[in-house]
């Protein structure tokens, strides 16, 4: 009897003692709760948020905050609407994350989908990751003494369409049977192109960034479809900031870019051979001396690839597009910040 009585009585106190117990096991969701500046976001996001009352009454929103935090933990684990509401359910670690109790009310998949939506209408993902990087401008973060520019691709769904479909598409247009069919044109992204590269066929867009060559943080970005050449985005992430900074690039882009001679930057481009005029002895070593420092990016699309499986996306659209790959490279920062860190 005393065994029983006393087995009831710890399980007044379970949820308690679990959660002393998963605060002496740090894992990664508690040190970035402890390293962003989660408030600097607030102010922006009831911003966004501002509606006039149209009455007494109501359900009370959630916290803004809060939402955004779940958007964080979705890109983090690649989760779905539907699975993330469930795990918020099930896993102590998120609801310490997202500051819930066994007692709180769980977003369901329908409102983190609106949320998510509402910010991307707003255009606000930019804004938000422009808010975090000047925090990290602030905080001395960014040496800023070069930069890198690449860029990756960002599949979504492939579109089965006709020869004419295609090239009525790629003209700007909508082809007619589409219009007339709106559930069609639903589920029909006319905004991603094809491209190829070495003998591989890509559907979707592209994330062009720009990174810091010291501390690997994403500087800033830029989305087209799949079909624009790398060097098209340069005027896009290239600034007046990066002037008499050195520039190290693929060889996509050209050494003697206009934008590079205009801010005094000096480019460290790979060289490229082709057919008839094959590198020298000497080109060849230093397009190795530059990849030394060019290979840094490719850190940044490994982190954003195999842990937060980032380049893939089943929304439609540029909208959407731009908002996945904003959010996807606001949260490499967050988690490079907190790697950067321990450094």
């Amino acid at each position: 009897m005393s065994k029983i009585k006393k087995t009831e009585q710890r399980s007044l106190f379970e949820y308690e003692e679990r959660l002393q117990q998963l605060s002496k096991k740090t894992n990664h969701l508690q040190r970035l709760n402890a390293i962003i500046p989660w408030e600097a976001f607030r102010p922006k996001l009831n911003e966004i948020f501002r509606k006039e009352p149209k009455g007494p009454g109501g359900a009370p929103h959630y916290d803004y905050l809060m939402m955004f935090k779940i958007l964080i933990l979705q890109k983090l684990y690649s989760l779905s609407d539907e699975q993330t509401e469930y795990q918020i359910y099930d896993r102590l670690s998120f609801q310490k994350f997202l500051g819930l109790t066994l007692s709180d009310d769980v977003p369901d998949e329908k409102t983190i989908w609106h949320f998510r939506e509402c910010l991307v209408q707003a255009k606000a993902f930019d804004e938000l990751f422009a808010l975090f990087t000047a925090y990290l401008q602030q905080h001395g973060l960014i040496q800023q003494k070069g930069i890198i520019v690449d860029a990756t691709f960002v599949e979504v769904p492939r579109q089965r369409n006709s020869r004419k479909e295609n090239e009525t598409i790629q003209s700007g247009k909508v082809p007619e049977e589409w219009e007339d069919n709106p559930h069609k044109l639903c589920q029909k992204d006319t905004d991603a192109r094809w491209t190829k590269k070495r003998n591989i066929s890509y559907f979707g867009y592209k994330d062009h960034i720009k990174i810091d060559t010291h501390s690997k943080f994403i500087l800033s970005y830029h989305t087209t479809n799949a079909a624009v050449h790398d060097s098209q985005a340069l005027e896009h992430l290239i600034t007046e900031q990066d002037a008499g900074k050195k520039a190290y690039g693929d060889s996509a882009c050209p050494s003697k870019h206009p934008l590079l001679l205009k801010y005094d930057i000096k480019g460290y481009f790979h060289k490229k051979g082709c057919r008839y005029k094959k590198l020298t002895t000497r080109e060849k070593r230093n397009n190795r001396e530059k990849s030394k420092v060019r290979c840094r990016v490719e850190h940044v699309f490994g982190c954003i690839t195999m842990v937060m499986q980032g380049f893939s996306l089943k929304a439609r659209g540029y909208a959407r597009a731009h908002a996945h790959i904003a959010l996807t490279n606001l949260v490499y920062n967050m988690c490079r910040m907190w790697q950067y860190a321990k450094v």
